[in-house]
Order: structure tokens, then C-alpha cells, then sequence
């Protein structure tokens, strides 16, 4: 996505923050930048896409959800212990307190599934799309086949993304 915009010359139409690992952490921070901004829409990926539909909902604002986990600390319960950041490389510890903040952020349902376009791919070697499927039904959806967890296609799908949040 900075990618994308960059190349039409908009590099600072897009923010990607680092995230504190902490849920608790990690929502303020991004609940400060929305605030900050008269337009917002988000797109996130994996926990990002929790994260997304929550402040999605909280905001009233759009939300692209790339291979979204579901019930967040449903699915990382059994991930007690040492972490590394992907992307940081930054080593801590996932607690108990980290699950209680997840848990503190889901949401049986979407309020207003029309703020939502969710984007899966069935190769999704981490997460059951079918999960994200069923959670987002009312929402639009695009479904590629095959695919990983990175959603390999993304980039073919930025204009959906931005033709979606056009619509308000």
C-alpha cells in the first residue's frame, strides 16, 4: 500500500505505524492517529484486521480486513510465552494480560458490516478463512483461491480497497 501510493506521488496518504505489543497499547496509539485525521480508513492484516473491525466500529469509520483474525485471544491462546515482532524483530513475552486486553476488544458481531470489505485467500496457512467468512457475512467479501497468509495478491486488490472506502 505505501508502495502504491508512493508511485502516485501520495506517500503521506499512508500511515503504518509500528504497534506496541500490547493490545491495550496498540489500540491508543491508533485511536490518537484516527483522531488526528479528518479521513480514515483502515486496512489491516492478520491482528491488524481485529484491531481494524474494532476501531472500524468504535470510530464509524471503513475498514479493509486482509486475512482478519477472528476472536483474537481465542486464537492465540496457546501462544503464552516469548514472541518475536515480525517485523520489529523486538523479543517479549505474550501473557496472560495481553489475552485479557484481546478479549477486552472482540466483538461478537460487526454493528455495521457495510464499513467492512473483507479480503481472504483460501491458502491462509495460519487462519481458517472460512472463520472470517462466516464473522463478516453481511459484509462484502472478495475470496481469492490459493494464496498464504501474506495474501499474495494484495496488491491486485488496492483498487477494490480504494474504491470501497470511496463510497461513503
Amino acid at each position: 500500500m505505501q508502495a502504491y501510493f508512493a508511485r502516485a506521488g501520495k506517500p503521506e496518504a499512508v500511515l503504518c505505524p509500528d504497534l506496541p505489543h500490547r493490545p491495550a497499547q496498540a489500540i491508543a496509539m491508533l485511536s490518537e492517529l484516527i483522531a488526528a485525521h479528518d479521513t480514515v480508513t483502515l486496512v489491516g492484516s492478520s491482528l491488524g484486521g481485529f484491531y481494524a473491525t474494532w476501531l472500524a466500529e468504535r470510530f464509524g469509520i471503513k475498514a479493509a480486513l486482509v486475512n482478519p483474525a477472528v476472536h483474537a485471544h481465542l486464537l492465540l491462546a496457546g501462544e503464552i510465552g516469548e514472541q518475536k515482532n515480525y517485523s520489529s524483530g523486538e523479543v517479549y513475552q505474550f501473557t496472560p494480560q495481553h489475552l485479557e486486553e484481546l478479549a477486552a476488544l472482540d466483538l461478537a458481531h460487526a454493528q455495521h458490516p457495510e464499513n467492512f470489505l473483507l479480503l481472504v485467500e483460501t491458502g491462509d496457512e495460519v487462519l481458517d478463512y472460512r472463520d472470517a467468512l462466516a464473522y463478516y457475512a453481511e459484509s462484502r467479501q472478495i475470496v481469492v483461491p490459493g494464496g498464504n497468509h501474506g495474501f499474495l495478491s494484495f496488491t491486485q486488490y488496492i483498487p477494490a480497497i480504494l474504491e470501497f472506502q470511496a463510497h461513503r
